[in-house]
């Protein structure tokens, strides 16, 4: 096999991007996980069972990464 040669992105003043996740408030996330439950609600009364189980599913982790940011302050 040949000998591959990679270029370092980081010689051509390439450099990562930082991932900024404070970006949402603990209010947004809140108001988005509270959403994600009434969302998924009235998904599955109108009868969209898999797509209530997707968007309610993401009530959890919405509102506990608000909890965690509320306490990380």
């Amino acid at each position: 096999m040949e000998k591959l040669q990679f270029i370092d992105p980081l010689l051509h003043g390439i450099k990562p991007i930082k991932n900024n996740n404070n970006n949402l408030s603990v209010k947004q996330l809140a108001a988005a996980g509270i959403g994600s439950i009434l969302i998924g609600a009235v998904l599955k009364k109108t009868g969209h069972n898999k797509a209530a189980a997707i968007v309610g599913s993401l009530a959890l982790p919405l509102l506990s990464a608000a909890v965690y940011k509320k306490i990380a302050k």
